[in-house]
């Protein structure tokens, strides 16, 4: 039987609708899903641009897409994590298991790391095939929409939760998407003031809607004299960073509080000047590079959160589209104007 799926066809930007073969051929530890709901990404973005990291990374032909929520009709005959009927998502790094890293239980920085959706065939797909030690099982009562976010989310969990937030004053830097979560999520957990820098007004308002107490705009406002302002004059305690741009990180490292931390995982394209003696040395900040999730702590922390009814899927939620409308789901993506988006196959 064959399934709608949308590939990466050939080395030239766009996404192509074709038809494939369903997946049904499992190895002994894989399971085979029916996908309810699956996201775009901002790695898809990349993809779908056929950037220069794309053109370094991707194979074509490729299903793309990686973050998803679906059903279990098939497993493998070793499978006991999961059984027919789950509902479930996935942790989209595929690790060896015999790395360095991996053996002391440092899962998410594996050297091999393959990535479902970019290294093996994805979920923009009415079904797609997994290793079962890579699924969460998720809660039939919340909306597999909701549910088909939880990769990002976990992206924003573990930034924002490496430190303690818990009455402490926050920035979050970049109110994309996962930006975004990292605002409902710094707001959910207790941090005292959350301070969102953004330059796009859908997500300022977007912001707002979501906890932000204070949004800044660095194109109207001078950023580090708002938030000293904001902050006594010390800088924030903890510094979210997830926009890749230059001028905001240099900026941060200006208003990030003596002894503060900076959790970064936003991707350059540029070199970052910093001034290392007194914004970093002197200052005695910390700062923590982000890849990923923790395999499998901030899975837990992302199911707690969403079970809890704290965070504001709704909110993040903005679009949805049918699996088909793909281009038109990657045109508002890419306008920015936008939180999560979301295909139904």
């Amino acid at each position: 039987m064959d399934m709608t799926v949308v590939i990466k066809e050939k080395r030239e930007p766009g996404f192509k609708i074709t038809r494939k073969k369903i997946p049904n051929e499992l190895k002994s530890n894989e399971v085979l899903i029916k996908v309810l709901a699956t996201s775009i990404c901002g790695t898809d973005v990349h993809i779908y641009k056929w950037d220069r990291w794309s053109q370094g990374r991707i194979k074509p032909p490729l299903t793309v897409g990686h973050e998803f929520c679906g059903e279990v009709i098939e497993v493998g005959s070793e499978v006991r994590k999961v059984k027919v009927g789950d509902v479930v998502s996935a942790e989209t790094h595929i690790v060896c298991g015999e790395c360095e890293f991996c053996r002391r239980g440092e899962y998410h920085i594996c050297k091999n790391t393959q990535i479902i959706g970019v290294d093996t065939d994805g979920c923009f797909a009415e079904y797609a095939k997994m290793p079962a030690d890579n699924l969460i099982i998720n809660s039939k009562d919340i909306d597999p929409k909701y549910l088909s976010i939880q990769e990002p989310l976990g992206n924003a969990v573990h930034t924002m939760l490496h430190f303690d937030i818990i009455g402490k004053t926050v920035a979050v830097v970049g109110c994309g998407p996962i930006g975004l979560m990292g605002v409902n999520v710094a707001k959910a957990v207790g941090a005292s003031k959350v301070i969102a820098i953004e330059v796009n007004d859908y997500r300022i308002n977007l912001a707002k809607e979501l906890g932000a107490d204070v949004v800044i705009n660095p194109l109207k406002e001078n950023v580090i004299e708002r938030v000293l302002e904001e902050t006594n004059g010390m800088g924030v305690d903890v510094v979210g960073e997830f926009s890749g741009n230059k001028t905001a990180i240099e900026q941060a490292f200006k208003y990030v509080k003596a002894g503060g931390k900076m959790s970064m995982l936003g991707i350059v394209d540029s070199n970052i000047d910093i001034d290392l003696s007194n914004d970093i040395v002197f200052k005695g900040i910390t700062i923590y590079g982000v890849v990923g999730r923790i395999m499998f702590d901030t899975w837990h922390q992302v199911t707690g959160l969403v079970q809890s009814g704290k965070l504001d899927l709704e909110k993040i939620v903005t679009h949805t589209f049918k699996l088909t409308d793909i281009e038109e789901g990657m045109k508002v993506m890419m306008s920015g104007n936008s939180g999560k988006v979301v295909l139904i196959p």
